[in-house]
């Protein structure tokens, strides 16, 4: 059991989400309509070379992340890859619009797991305050995510990183989530799927924690980092958190 708990925050990709199928093929379609967007728009570009050699702007964006947590959008990236073809000034309405046609296929791969609802609610109704602190490149794309699950109505909080700036487990993405519900970290639990994003990052700003294995590709040995509890399904969660 965690006890005193006020405020419970999610991450979204393989924790309150899921993709249904193996990202290679739809990377690569989601990468084609990218390029078709873009020729569409009146763009001259080299597909071949645009991506340095990657397999299209989800890879390359990857491929790019680094350690230090800031994180560039996608929007930015392919505008200076874009610049480098000679296609400079783009204006952001035209990014804004390609990238929104490459998102609706990777968008269709996610789908939401069948206890988060029931999950939401329960602790909706037990007085819980719930938020979202998720990594995503592009903020419209994970905005979308969530008004297609229909789940926008049980959080008060959501933040991507695309729209921070910076990713977890970068302390201050966590402390935009404090100082907006405004009670001590220790009353406070971040649910994720990544013991070093989720994990350790709410623990460096005193946070407890839930690590959810169900789709996680860690393992507890991969990592010196410990949860205050591990499970393996949202419905284990609200019997171990009270207030």
């Amino acid at each position: 059991m965690i006890s005193s708990i006020r405020v419970v925050m999610f991450d979204l990709g393989d924790t309150l989400f899921y993709d249904k199928d193996p990202w290679g093929p739809i990377y690569h379609h989601a990468n084609q309509v990218l390029i078709q967007a873009l020729q569409d728009a009146g763009l001259h570009i080299e597909p071949s070379t645009l991506f340095h050699g990657r397999r299209g702007l989800i890879d390359f964006y990857n491929n790019l992340r680094g350690d230090d947590e800031k994180e560039e959008t996608t929007a930015v990236v392919l505008k200076q890859l874009l610049a480098e073809q000679g296609s400079i000034n783009v204006s952001d309405e035209v990014i804004a619009n390609v990238l929104r046609e490459m998102y609706k296929v990777t968008q269709a791969n996610w789908d939401i797991e069948d206890d988060a609802v029931p999950t939401l609610q329960n602790l909706k109704m037990r007085g819980f305050r719930l938020g979202i602190i998720s990594n995503g490149a592009d903020d419209e794309n994970t905005q979308t995510l969530i008004d297609k699950a229909d789940i926008r109505s049980y959080f008060e909080f959501i933040l991507s990183s695309g729209a921070f700036g910076l990713r977890k487990p970068h302390p201050r993405i966590f402390r935009a989530a404090l100082d907006h519900f405004k009670i001590p970290p220790e009353q406070t639990v971040m649910i994720g799927d990544s013991l070093k994003a989720d994990t350790y990052g709410a623990h460096q700003v005193g946070m407890k924690s839930i690590w959810i294995t169900r789709r996680s590709v860690e393992t507890a040995a991969e990592a010196d980092i410990q949860p205050d509890a591990v499970v393996t399904s949202l419905s284990e969660i609200p019997p171990l958190l009270s207030t």
